[in-house]
């Protein structure tokens, strides 16, 4: 059942607003902007149907901080209001509001305009999806991760939150796939990705094939320590799948990891980092592989912070 979160400061019409909506939908309420904003942050919505005049925060400033933020500005966002001149619908639109529904509301267009717009967000999620999915892994493509890679290391600037890159490979992959052959190599990509995934559980915290048998991860928050150890746990659990490998090699298929967790800067850059958590890679490989190293010089950083 699709999830629609309601802000509106109007307990009488929230009320209004639950009947009509409560027999196809979940509904999560709000009665200020402040807590709509927790709610979009702990649970996912298909649509948010948003008053425009509220005490706290008027709604087209919390639509323009639910357009800005990366977690929330996928969300559809439908503006009701009692203010019916074409001024503020066209701020409403400008600003991002899929529709703008004016007070008194007629039930059978409320329903119809919220079953359009949930369709229409089914429709460009999966769309999306596809266009940013490795079609053999399923997880996060190299053109996802560009794009969040970017967002995400600007916004942990601007909060000034920790942020880890950690590089991942399957270690001695090209002798396996000389060993048992190609489509078993592509058994075991996939089944890496799968177990990265699973272990990765954050709402935060991602994933993507960076290329061939390459993964990068990225995570937010949480201190070098956690970090490293969160990493392998991960690595461990690559090994425990007990994947058979060439036998002059190791009896099972492993991974390397290499990372690195900074305090970003403004002006500083990402691709520096993302080249720290490759040097670690290699040098996880160098020291012997199935292994996770990480940048030392973070942690004392860290520390210092």
């Amino acid at each position: 059942m699709d999830k629609i979160l309601i802000i509106d400061d109007s307990l009488l019409q929230i009320e209004f607003l639950k009947k009509i909506l409560n027999s196809e939908y979940e509904l999560t309420t709000a009665t200020t902007a402040a807590k709509g904003l927790e709610c979009v942050k702990e649970e996912d919505f298909s649509l948010i149907l948003l008053d425009a005049v509220m005490p706290d925060m008027d709604g087209f400033t919390m639509l323009k901080i639910l357009q800005e933020e990366l977690i929330t500005q996928h969300i559809p966002v439908i503006m009701i209001t009692g203010l019916t001149d074409i001024k503020h619908e066209e701020r409403s639109l400008m600003l991002g509001a899929v529709d703008y529904i004016t007070k008194p509301f007629h039930p059978s267009i409320v329903k119809a305009r919220v079953r359009t717009h949930i369709k229409l967000y089914h429709y460009r999620t999966q769309i999306e999806r596809q266009s940013m999915s490795d079609p053999l892994t399923g997880i996060a493509n190299r053109r996802c991760y560009d794009e969040y890679s970017g967002k995400k290391w600007e916004e942990a600037i601007r909060i000034k939150y920790p942020f880890s890159i950690c590089m991942l490979d399957i270690d001695k992959f090209k002798v396996y796939n000389d060993v048992f052959g190609h489509p078993a190599g592509d058994e075991v990509i996939t089944s890496v990705a799968k177990t990265i995934a699973a272990n990765l559980k954050r709402s935060t915290d991602f994933v993507a094939r960076y290329g061939g048998e390459e993964f990068v991860v990225i995570l937010l928050g949480g201190d070098v320590d956690q970090i490293c150890s969160h990493m392998e746990k991960v690595r461990q659990a690559i090994e425990d799948l007990h994947i058979p490998h060439s036998q002059e090699v190791s009896p099972w298929v492993t991974i390397s990891v290499g990372g690195v967790t900074v305090l970003p800067k403004m002006g500083e850059s990402f691709d520096k980092y993302l080249k720290i958590a490759d040097d670690m890679l290699y040098e996880a490989k160098r020291s012997g592989r199935n292994r996770v190293v990480w940048k030392l010089e973070a942690k004392e950083e860290m520390e210092k912070g």
